[in-house]
């Protein structure tokens, strides 16, 4: 019965970081900065909210798209938070977390045949989504722009199968996020080739520098965005498992559709929780934000100390810099890394062939575990004369 499994599935593997983790799991004393998991527990008053809907029994089936009253204060949110404009009635849909978003949203958009384009290097989660919709992936290497996927780069990229763009900033694994100007140059593309773009902004949040702005703020271009975002990373509540989607009413009733009878709904205590952490919670991601920032600059110190190039993040809590060792692949760099030096790093090659000969460090734990960690990073490449 092997052969009778849809084909596609055999040219998709589990995510590298989930293998590379899963993998160094059988060591002994490893400093893991691997996973792109907040290390803060979920606000008080967002678990009391789960808690009291369990009490409640809010425990039905809710509208396909989320109940009203979370739609309302996405709505409110991103208005108030990112010049957004979506109506709750038929604009937002709540999702079971971003991906799932994602999912749906190909599903709805792409045909056997089409082309999506997407940045190297680029978190794993996305080409198998795509090529699970029947479409062949388009990479475009970022490595020489800073790791942003620019308006030029998008434009030598498209054919006449060009479908979609994703688009996520800040990114995973780099960081890197766009500016209002570079925005407005890759809305002119999507104009002027009739393609869509899936932004994934679920780090929007966590921004050091620079306010995130999302492309879906330039009207012109509002019909070819898909905004995916949720409260994951904002509210350190990945297993609640709540993302959304916002797009605009003719297309977001066709992704209904899809995701109707997908899951039918996210669970609805979850949804609870989310509508207290965006209606009450806005500062919640302050909090964890100043702890980002405050590592981010410990591991750029750190990595300037021991001649690391890296490019600087914006954004997220991850940093990706080149690892100096390029006599051997990353993956096996990475073994060696943890077998000899006890310490795990992501290897660049998880992010697509684009991130060959980079590692990818998540500061999304205490100073305590970072300087550990980068301690025994030192130590490594000190012996190792690299």
């Amino acid at each position: 019965m092997k052969n009778k499994i849809n084909p596609t599935l055999s040219d998709i593997e589990i995510s590298g970081i989930r293998q590379f983790f899963n993998m160094i799991s059988k060591y002994d004393d490893v400093v893991s900065l691997t996973i792109g998991q907040p290390d803060f527990a979920s606000p008080s008053h967002v678990k009391a909210a789960a808690i009291d809907a369990l009490h409640n029994d809010r425990t039905t089936y809710t509208h396909n798209a989320g109940i009203i009253e979370l739609r309302k204060a996405i709505s409110d949110y991103v208005k108030d938070r990112f010049n957004l404009n979506y109506a709750p009635e038929d604009e937002i849909i709540v999702t079971v977390g971003a991906s799932q978003a994602i999912d749906i949203t190909l599903r709805t958009i792409i045909e056997p045949g089409d082309e999506v384009i997407l940045p190297g290097p680029v978190y794993p989660g996305y080409e198998p989504l795509i090529k699970l919709a029947g479409a062949t992936v388009k990479y475009v290497d970022t490595r020489e722009h800073q790791f942003k996927l620019s308006a030029e780069l998008i434009e030598q990229a498209i054919t006449d199968k060009t479908k979609c763009v994703i688009m996520p900033y800040p990114s995973n694994p780099t960081g890197v996020s766009l500016t209002n100007e570079e925005l407005q140059d890759i809305s002119e593309v999507l104009l002027n080739n009739q393609i869509f773009l899936i932004a994934d902004e679920i780090y929007s949040e966590l921004v050091y520098d620079t306010p995130h702005t999302s492309i879906a703020s330039i009207e012109e271009v509002r019909d070819h965005v898909i905004v995916i975002n949720g409260v994951s990373k904002s509210h350190s509540m990945t297993g609640y498992r709540i993302g959304y989607l916002l797009a605009p009413d003719w297309l977001a009733k066709q992704i209904l559709k899809v995701h109707q009878y997908n899951v039918s709904c996210a669970a609805s205590p979850s949804q609870y929780a989310a509508l207290e952490a965006i209606q009450n919670g806005r500062s919640d991601p302050e909090t964890m934000k100043k702890s980002y920032a405050e590592r981010r600059k410990y591991v750029m110190e750190r990595l300037d100390q021991m001649g690391l190039d890296y490019v600087v993040p914006d954004g997220a809590f991850y940093i990706f810099p080149q690892f100096p060792d390029q006599s051997r692949s990353t993956f096996d760099a990475a073994v060696d890394l943890v077998e000899n030096g006890g310490i795990a790093l992501v290897p660049g090659s998880a992010f697509s062939t684009y991130g060959e000969g980079y590692v990818r460090l998540s500061y999304a734990y205490s100073l305590d575990t970072l300087k550990e960690g980068l301690d025994r990073l030192e130590e490594y490449l000190s012996r190792s004369s690299l």
